[in-house]
């Protein structure tokens, strides 16, 4: 009974073993998928710059480039990840009807496996 009431003290919901017990792993999560896009938005970003005004042709001679393609799908899948890590702690924060929250929940994965598949798939047919 002492063990029950411990796992839901104050300290250990701040310790990350509240509720879901998983807060903690959450919050690292989101924290190393933003360090990741640091450097892949950089990179995307100074791509762009350098291809301003450049025949489509061009374009899809980078993104064919085997370096090139995988940073980009390395790049959607860390923005992807992020932002369904992001959406879901909206979700479980601001909804607080369970049928609802679920239901969110699991479009939230739908849609970010959905998104996610599309694009990496429009990258890998043009760099293959």
């Amino acid at each position: 009974m002492a063990d029950l009431a411990k796992s839901s003290s104050p300290l250990a919901r701040a310790q990350g073993a509240g509720g879901a017990g998983h807060g903690g792993e959450h919050w690292w999560a989101q924290r190393v998928s933003a360090l990741a896009l640091v450097p892949l938005v950089i990179w995307l970003l100074v791509s762009l710059v350098a291809m301003v005004g450049a025949p489509h042709a061009q374009v899809i001679a980078f993104i064919a480039e085997p370096y090139n393609a995988v940073l980009m799908v390395l790049l959607i899948a860390a923005a992807l990840y992020h932002s369904q890590l992001g959406i879901q702690v909206v979700i479980e924060d601001y909804i607080h009807k369970e049928s609802s929250k679920w239901m969110l929940l699991l479009l939230n994965r739908f849609l970010t496996i959905g998104v996610g598949a599309a694009a990496i798939f429009a990258v890998l047919r043009i760099a293959l």
